[in-house]
C-alpha cells in the first residue's frame, strides 16, 4: 500500500493539541483593523478549536498529524 499524501495546505494551517483535537486560527485579523476594537482584536490572537462537522475531512487531509 503506498503512503498516502497529506495536503500541505492544511498541513501550514492546523495543529494537533495533546488530546487530539485540531487547532485553527480564528480569521478576519489581516486588514482593515482600525474599525475593529482592541479587545475583538486580541481575542482573534487567540486559537480555536475546530467544530465538530469539519474534523473527518481534515482528518482525511492530514492522516499523519
Amino acid at each position: 500500500m503506498p503512503k498516502m499524501k497529506t495536503n500541505r495546505a492544511a498541513a501550514k494551517r492546523f495543529n494537533i493539541t495533546g488530546a487530539g483535537k485540531i487547532v485553527r486560527a480564528k480569521a478576519f485579523k489581516s486588514h482593515i483593523l482600525t474599525k475593529k476594537s482592541p479587545k475583538r482584536k486580541r481575542a482573534l490572537r487567540r486559537d480555536t478549536i475546530v467544530d465538530a462537522i469539519n474534523v473527518r475531512a481534515l482528518r482525511r487531509m492530514l492522516p499523519y498529524l
